[in-house]
């Protein structure tokens, strides 16, 4: 009966080893869904890191791009897979926590997806067409309010924290702006540099290089700290504006019916391909700022109350799901 009993747990073990052991080696390749366009930030950045993932466990990484609905057709095909760990997702954090308080989505963000690990981070960031005559955010701010009123920003989406920052920097330097919102970040550049609407505050990967061109003129970061590309450049907190704080966040998710086990070997699997030199040099190259956390349980809460803190905003400001 001792024996038995001692042999239960042993094939316990087993059968985790040999799971373990198949999932890491096996020659079903390991699914990446990026809800987003090929060619984007977000897919390249799976790319990179799948890449890095499929060297260091000899099993091939498959990205398929799965956009539209505001991302929520490449996380519902992810959730339908089976929670083996063998499809897996991402992307970018607002995924979570922006679209669904605008549109329906047919899953729980907070509930039925767990985040795996994060790898990247990016800003927010306020420009406006280097044109502008304004040198620096006190000036821009004083300059708008000459034409109160009559002046608008740009957003990527209304519910999108690009739409929230906007109507909080409007409302509490007295700005009377108008929210103009775009089906993405590119037709409000267009306009933003053809001076139809004033200022934006944009994702730093999509404005960098209009940044670096001489194209657009930086005037604060709407993140967590100065970005490495415009040290020079104050962040909204600094600037006496705390709350217009927006860090977006580049993680993998998946189902959160994945087994302890395997959501562990994937974490380790992410963990190693994403603090490779080579791979945290190409994620810099594209605009982000690595950065590798794989506990989960503190990013969920993250998670949690940044929802609930954009909760706030969209009653506060009424802004109408889509």
């Amino acid at each position: 009966m001792k024996l038995q009993q001692l042999a239960r747990p042993a094939m316990v073990l087993i059968g985790w080893s040999l799971a373990l052991s198949a999932w890491a080696i096996g020659d079903k390749p390991l699914k990446v869904i990026v809800p987003a366009p090929p060619g984007g930030t977000i897919d390249v950045a799976a790319r990179v890191v799948g890449q890095q993932i499929s060297a260091d466990i000899g099993r091939p990484v498959i990205v398929e791009n799965r956009a539209g609905a505001t991302g929520s057709i490449g996380l519902s095909a992810m959730l339908h897979a089976a929670p083996d760990g063998d499809t897996i997702a991402m992307g970018a954090i607002n995924l979570l926590v922006e679209a669904p308080l605008v549109m329906k989505v047919p899953y729980d963000p907070l509930k039925d997806i767990v985040p795996i690990a994060r790898v990247a981070q990016t800003s927010r960031v306020l420009v406006s067409a280097a044109t502008n005559p304004a040198k620096d955010f006190q000036g821009l701010v004083a300059q708008l309010k000459t034409r109160k009123g009559q002046t608008s920003f740009a957003s990527f989406g209304t519910g999108t924290s690009s739409h929230y920052a906007g109507l909080i920097l409007s409302d509490q330097a007295g700005l009377g702006m108008q929210h103009v919102g775009y089906p993405g970040a590119p037709p409000a550049l267009q306009d933003l540099l053809g001076g139809q609407v004033d200022i934006m505050f944009d994702s730093l990967l999509t404005s960098l290089p209009l940044i670096k061109g001489g194209k657009l003129r930086a005037y604060a970061i709407a993140g967590k700290s100065r970005s490495r590309y415009f040290p020079e450049v104050p962040t909204m907190t600094e600037l006496g504006y705390p709350e217009i704080q927006f860090p977006g966040e580049v993680s993998f998710y998946g189902s959160s019916k994945l087994p302890a086990d395997v959501l562990a070997k994937l974490q380790a699997a992410i963990k190693k391909a994403a603090e490779a030199p080579a791979v945290q040099q190409k994620l810099i190259d594209l605009g982000l700022e690595p950065d590798v956390n794989v506990d989960t349980p503190a990013m969920l809460a993250e998670s949690k109350a940044l929802f609930q803190r954009n909760a706030a905003i969209v009653k506060k400001f009424n802004i109408q799901p889509n």
